[in-house]
């Protein structure tokens, strides 16, 4: 099993995983908001203002508020609903910049080859996924009372609620991780292997973010390392765990570009 791993892995020797992820969290950083806010606005005028609200408002409320989680969801959400079309016209070229930081990031992990307009061809391929959001984003919002009720219930209802949660989370994940292995990253790696792998590796990013809402409920002093700053240690948190989410994202490719070669060597 261990000398799978190896190989499945061997790739990332030399290639300092660790940079290329925070590489990739600088797009990021740029990029949340504006797609957050996107997703929000297009949802919004698919289903209705007033029901993204009633939707999200109960998980709101059983967000734990340790460190202010959410009051900065709730404004999130405002924000995106009351998005003007040239605020949204404005926040796609920001939020077109993850599928070119992505791409980069690919590109980088792979053998030397020649790839052309790699920013570009990121920011293009990210648009689909932009433009499925609201399906996307539906889908969790509909899950979101359910699980929600459950949290508040405690108990075990609590535990069927963070199930629950997972299972809707990995679910909308699978299709995004599969379309950025399949197309945003260079090459065309297997079908079957793309799906398989692509899957497990939204399942641990469902389970990773799932790890942040605990992080949020711990009754953490995150400005005490920055003289007193809770939105400096706030934004330095976030920062980090989408550091880490990246890792786990770009270890996946990996794995899925060496099995696909391997498949058809």
């Amino acid at each position: 099993m261990w000398r799978t791993l190896e190989k499945v892995f061997r790739p990332l020797r030399g290639r300092d995983l660790a940079l290329r992820a925070a590489a990739v969290t600088f797009y990021a950083g740029i990029a949340v908001v504006p797609v957050s806010l996107l997703a929000i606005w297009i949802t919004g005028h698919v289903t209705g203002a007033e029901r993204v609200r009633r939707l999200t408002g109960q998980t709101i409320a059983a967000l734990p508020d340790a460190i202010g989680a959410p009051r900065a969801l709730s404004a999130l959400i405002e924000a995106g609903l009351h998005l003007s079309p040239s605020m949204a016209l404005a926040g796609l070229l920001p939020a077109t910049l993850y599928g070119e930081g992505l791409r980069r990031a690919f590109v980088s992990l792979r053998e030397p080859e020649k790839d052309t307009a790699v920013g570009w061809k990121g920011r293009v391929l990210w648009l689909p996924l932009l433009a499925a959001a609201p399906a996307l984003l539906l889908a969790i919002f509909l899950a979101l009372p359910t699980t929600s009720s459950l949290w508040v219930r405690g108990g075990w209802y609590a535990v069927l609620g963070v199930i629950l949660s997972f299972l809707a989370s990995w679910l909308v994940l699978t299709p995004v991780v599969i379309w950025v292995y399949r197309y945003i990253a260079p090459g065309r790696p297997d079908w079957l292997v793309t799906v398989l792998i692509g899957s497990f590796t939204a399942a641990n990013l469902a389970g990773f973010l799932h790890g942040f809402v605990l992080f949020c409920s711990l009754p953490l002093d995150l400005g005490l390392p920055f003289g007193g700053y809770d939105q400096i240690g706030g934004m330095v948190a976030i920062g980090l765990w989408l550091y880490l989410f990246h890792v786990i994202l770009l270890t996946g490719y990996v794995a899925t570009r060496t099995v696909s070669a391997a498949r058809h060597a």
